[in-house]
């Protein structure tokens, strides 16, 4: 009989003394089988228009957020199906505060965040966040997970959080993230959020798309003034100095008047408005309400002066070229032939048979003559 009939180790043969290994357990399946079936075997429903019109209307957060899926999918037929409902939406939108927040890396947002959205549902506001959040690479899905960094805010009743990843595309995230704004307001959200990442270029595409621009800055972290480009601060309408609290708080008073000084260089905004600096502390809830209420001003004060509503259509207009932009890209990209000739004419390029210009020239020329 050879040394290995019988044994499970080929060590606990009593050839091999002193030396025995024991068996092993046998792995258990990480999904239980049984369930995975059941999950399987039940695919949701596929709703129609119409349902997704009446759920989104009567408030069903369900039925929203699955419109809100169908906006950020790439599929052709959703996205004909998200442009149905969007449009059967717009008539029951624009009765909303829209407040852009944005600032620098561990300013808090976040946490200012949940503290306004909580003050401001005290104040009988139905509040819906929408968070333009980083992707994975890998997997394409938000990287922060704004639900679990507001997790009193996201258990309220009245309060809706929905985190939208950029997956490399910040045109589209935010054409996208202004359709989720239609679809809440028809929702009967009367509030709406938007938070960017930080600052960047994120805050450009925000701005086109809020009626107020808060921006949340640092004391005590440095220069000040030098933390923040200055296009940033001139988007504005009102800065808030957070974590004003403990032995931070002379730091904040003197980062807030650094800041009305800065403002004071800055050219008059065409809304009339002169920006206001605030401090608070979002952990204890203080100075909270002085800007929730500096928001409000600012509403009735541009709606007073007719700006308000200037404004709005400004908006629209410039989404209505940016999205003409966007499908005009897209359709020159995504169109096969092009395709193909790009992938020549790039081998001339580096061959240096053709200038960048010509080859560029003659590629248009053959999208628009085929």
């Amino acid at each position: 009989m050879s040394i290995m009939e019988g044994h499970d180790h080929i060590e606990n043969d009593p050839a091999f003394k002193g030396l025995i290994v024991n068996r092993g357990v046998e792995q258990l399946p990480s999904v239980n089988p049984d369930a995975a079936k059941r999950f399987l075997g039940k695919k949701r429903p596929v709703l129609t228009a119409d349902q997704y019109i009446e759920g989104i209307l009567s408030g069903n957060i369900t039925i929203l957020s699955r419109a809100v899926t169908l906006i950020e999918s790439s599929l052709h037929q959703h996205r004909e199906l998200a442009q149905e409902i969007i449009m059967r939406c717009l008539p029951y939108s624009g009765k909303s505060i829209r407040l852009g927040i944005t600032g620098v890396p561990g300013a808090g947002k976040s946490t200012f965040i949940e503290a306004l959205g909580l003050h401001a549902l005290s104040q009988g506001a139905k509040l819906a966040v929408l968070a333009i959040d980083p992707s994975s690479e890998r997997s394409k899905g938000s990287i922060l997970g704004d639900k679990t960094r507001m997790e009193q805010l996201s258990s309220m009743k009245n309060a809706y959080i929905r985190p939208s990843p950029s997956a490399g595309s910040l045109g589209g995230v935010a054409r996208k993230t202004r359709e989720t704004i239609i679809l809440c307001e028809a929702a009967g959200y009367n509030t709406i959020f938007i938070e960017t990442v930080g600052v960047g270029q994120s805050e450009t595409a925000v701005h086109s798309m809020v009626d107020f621009f808060l921006l949340i800055m640092l004391a005590g972290a440095g220069d000040e003034l030098q933390g923040i480009k200055r296009g940033i601060m001139e988007m504005a309408d009102g800065i808030a100095i957070n974590k004003a609290d403990g032995q931070n708080i002379d730091k904040a008073m003197l980062a807030q008047a650094q800041y009305k000084n800065a403002l004071h260089l800055f050219p008059p905004s065409q809304s009339g408005w002169e920006p206001r600096v605030e401090t608070c502390s979002s952990l204890y809830s203080k100075g909270i309400d002085t800007i929730w209420n500096m928001v409000g001003e600012y509403v009735q004060f541009t709606r007073d002066n007719g700006f308000f509503i200037n404004h709005r259509n400004e908006q629209s207009r410039y989404w209505m070229f940016e999205t003409i932009n966007e499908q005009l890209k897209n359709s020159f990209y995504h169109n096969s032939e092009i395709r193909h000739k790009i992938a020549d004419y790039e081998k001339k390029l580096l061959n240096n048979e053709i200038s960048s210009f010509e080859a560029a020239r003659v590629l248009l020329d053959f999208y628009y003559n085929k």
